[in-house]
């Protein structure tokens, strides 16, 4: 009796089968990852007090970066992120403050300090501590330099010149100082600074009479 053959089926091959089963797996078990919203950017103005704090820091003006920090921390407690850098940063200011006195005690010292805080731009800490030293000796000369620096600095002209007046009376070499020094810069346009600076000491004009030429200057104009 003869045998019934029966037709082949098409095969399909280990490989497709096993890509195959896995496309169907992946497509019924992997769930639809939800998207990540954005991180919510700190506030321009938390950023801004924060460069302020480093910039101060980087100065080594440890008393107001950890002032700035501080004020960081008080107006924006939402901001972790950046509250956290702030608080490790405020920790270093304040072991730094433990460590230094808060003001120079001798008079060396506190000139020292105010011609480092001229340097650095803060004609504040600059003229407090200048001011100390004038207050303990009247005619120290560099003193009186520093505060008629920081007076043209702020374009207080009529000061600026008194102080300076006051300084070559005590020293005339620091004439010489002034006339190529930066900070005078805007006084150099004052008739009153320039006869400061060119005449001998015992010619150069009170601030009264400089005062006087220069409103006649004015006027003529």
């Amino acid at each position: 009796m003869a045998k019934r053959v029966r037709p082949r089926q098409a095969r399909t091959s280990r490989p497709l089968r096993q890509a195959a089963a896995r496309t169907v797996v992946s497509a019924v078990v992997t769930p639809a990852l939800p998207v990540a919203p954005p991180m919510p950017r700190p506030p321009v103005d938390a950023v801004v007090t924060f460069e302020k704090a480093m910039e101060a820091l980087q100065l080594h003006r440890y008393a107001d970066a950890a002032t700035t920090f501080r004020v960081l921390l008080d107006r924006f407690p939402a901001e972790r992120t950046l509250l956290d850098r702030a608080r490790v940063y405020l920790d270093l200011c304040d072991r730094e403050l433990r460590r230094q006195p808060t003001t120079p005690r001798t008079l060396e010292e506190r000139l020292i300090e105010a011609t480092a805080a001229l340097n650095n731009g803060d004609d504040d800490r600059a003229e407090t501590l200048a001011r100390t030293v004038v207050a303990d000796s009247p005619d120290q000369d560099l003193a009186l330099y520093l505060l008629a620096a920081v007076q043209a600095r702020r374009r207080e002209h009529h000061a600026a010149i008194e102080l300076l007046t006051r300084a070559i009376r005590v020293r005339p070499e620091i004439r010489a100082q002034a006339r190529h020094d930066a900070d005078f810069e805007p006084l150099r346009a004052l008739e009153a600074f320039k006869q400061l600076l060119e005449l001998p000491l015992t010619d150069a004009p009170s601030v009264a009479d400089a005062a006087r030429r220069t409103r006649r200057a004015r006027t003529a104009r």
